[in-house]
């Protein structure tokens, strides 16, 4: 990931008040931002993957200590198998070459996500860079690679199963521990960039109460400035989690 090239300053402005401890991001939008500028899709995966860097310090800088990327989906593999390589190859180099950076600037970096299908050298290396950033705290980094919100549920539910637990000790509670994020927050804040109004298949039990934000600004164009918008947004809104507001 090169140093973006925008400055990434973030002008005067008002003061963040209620952070979010947990953003998740859908990262959409890099194939048509590559297809606007006559490049093939994966120069737009190249992209996105390179602006990574700048989100990482906007995160930093407004103080939010777990980040979710929703770097490749489940039903990703249907994609040309030309992009679906593309894809795994940026993953594996970025392991190899933003490893230490990331180390180093104290980024904690997790993997949500099955490891079927991936080559046993790319599930070595995502294996490594989870053991060795593990006791990192500055930022939680999860990236979200061959993951399906429904997949995680499955699988949850098969350890359950295999634990032996019996129907009646199983609540809400039991299910989230068995999830690949049970010792983070639930998001508070999950943002969509492409435009888009779904959720596809994101986080699907942990988002059931988080905020959504969605911008047309493709993943590329997504810089620190529009991360403190969507932020910002976050301030305005009323969480009730499905309470009613008592009236004085």
């Amino acid at each position: 990931m090169a140093t973006p090239a925008r400055g990434g300053e973030l002008s005067p402005k008002a003061p963040l008040t209620n952070v979010p401890r947990h953003v998740a991001i859908i990262m959409d939008g890099n194939g048509r931002w590559a297809t606007a500028r006559g490049l093939p899709r994966a120069a737009g995966h190249r992209a996105g993957t390179e602006n990574l860097r700048e989100v990482l310090r906007a995160a930093v800088d407004f103080g939010v200590p777990v980040l979710t990327v929703y770097a490749f989906s489940t039903e990703n593999w249907e994609r040309p198998r030309i992009e679906v390589n593309a894809l795994l190859a940026i993953l594996e180099q970025v392991i190899e070459n933003e490893l230490d950076e990331l180390d180093a600037s104290g980024v904690q970096v997790r993997h949500l996500g099955r490891t079927e299908g991936l080559a046993p050298r790319l599930v070595r290396k995502i294996q490594s860079a989870t053991e060795r950033t593990a006791h990192n705290s500055t930022l939680c980094l999860n990236v979200a690679f061959n993951y399906g919100g429904r997949a995680e549920i499955v699988d949850a539910v098969r350890r359950i199963v295999r634990d032996g637990l019996a129907p009646d000790a199983i609540d809400e509670a039991t299910i989230s521990r068995y999830l690949a994020t049970h010792d983070l927050p639930d998001p508070d804040l999950i943002i969509r960039t492409g435009g888009d109004m779904r959720v596809s298949n994101f986080l699907l039990w942990q988002g059931a109460y988080a905020e959504f934000y969605s911008t047309p600004t493709f993943w590329p164009d997504f810089n620190h400035d529009e991360f403190y918008e969507a932020l910002a947004a976050f301030q305005r809104r009323q969480r009730r989690f499905g309470r009613v507001e008592s009236q004085s």
